[in-house]
């Protein structure tokens, strides 16, 4: 276990691991050389697990520590930006670490199965309609099984099913957004819902917009010369709902609802007409989702999913 002491969310965690693995051993991140914590990696075994706990995100030069990890075939946990999380926000994050795997793999695998045979994905968000007519990418999942995974483990908390259209430029429609990525990385609520036009895959405008988002999409135009909108991402991490937040974009995007990315960059799904060297981009924004239907079924109302 490699943590830190700067903020009481890593403190936080790093006693609770301490007393769930008492005989791990434990590397303060800030008092350890780089040069030491990487020998402590190099000596543990295939199969061995590595928890990180960041109040940012750790540099050991050009070492990048998951990815390293995984090479070497480690589990690895990791919970980073927690500093991003103060005060009660860290017990909402606490929350979001309890595992129900009846729950996640039950759901999880059932979104699944659905998204791989569905022909048309319509999104309600209070009368504004978003259409994916064209089929939907086989679903990726989230949710604590590595049973047919190479890599054990990832970024905590857990709990995600994405996709996006086979056909980007097929999707059409509005769709609410009650929460959005800034440019600083932080979860930002509109004082009221932001309504994205998406016209053949891209943004083409935003009724009630605010200035933060104009610099969001500004930002966007300016790098990949268009805002395309690509991951169609169903979380499902009930501790984070529209009213029970945290700060953190990358912990956020697990919130039990529909999110949708803006810009060019998603990295596991290739598509002819976007280069992936080129696509600097990946906003996460949040609909104020009524119902998803899938096939003319409704598989979510209510703030939950029904499958």
């Amino acid at each position: 276990m490699v943590g830190d002491g700067q903020s009481d969310l890593a403190l936080a965690l790093v006693e609770a691991y301490r007393l769930c693995m008492p005989d791990a051993a434990f590397m303060d991140f800030d008092a350890s050389d780089p040069a030491d914590i990487r020998a402590a990696f190099e000596a543990m075994a295939p199969g061995d697990l590595v928890v990180l706990i960041q109040s940012t995100s750790f540099r050991l030069d050009a070492f990048r520590i998951r990815l390293e990890l995984f090479k070497r075939s480690l589990k690895v946990i990791e919970h980073p930006h927690l500093a991003r999380m103060p005060g009660a926000e860290g017990l909402v994050y606490i929350d979001s670490l309890a595992y129900d795997p009846d729950y996640f793999r039950g759901v999880g695998h059932a979104l699944k199965k659905r998204i791989d045979r569905a022909s048309i994905c319509a999104i309600d968000s209070g009368g504004e309609r978003l259409v994916f007519p064209a089929g939907l990418e086989p679903a990726k999942v989230n949710i604590g099984d590595y049973a047919e995974m190479k890599n054990i483990g990832g970024q905590y908390p857990i709990g995600e099913v994405f996709t996006e259209s086979k056909d980007l430029e097929a999707v059409n429609g509005r769709a609410r957004i009650s929460f959005f990525g800034d440019t600083t990385f932080t979860v930002n609520r509109p004082e009221r819902p932001i309504t994205l036009m998406v016209e053949h895959g891209h943004v083409t405008g935003a009724i009630d917009s605010t200035p933060e988002f104009d610099r969001v999409l500004a930002n966007i135009r300016a790098d990949d010369g268009e805002v395309w909108l690509r991951e169609l991402g169903f979380g499902m991490n009930r501790a984070f709902t529209q009213e029970r937040t945290v700060s953190d974009i990358g912990t956020f995007e697990r919130m039990c609802g529909v999110h949708l990315s803006l810009g060019s960059k998603h990295t596991i799904f290739k598509k002819p007409n976007i280069r992936k060297k080129s696509a600097k981009h990946h906003v996460d924004v949040f609909v104020l989702t009524e119902t998803v239907e899938l096939d003319g079924e409704i598989i979510y109302r209510d703030g939950a999913w029904r499958v």
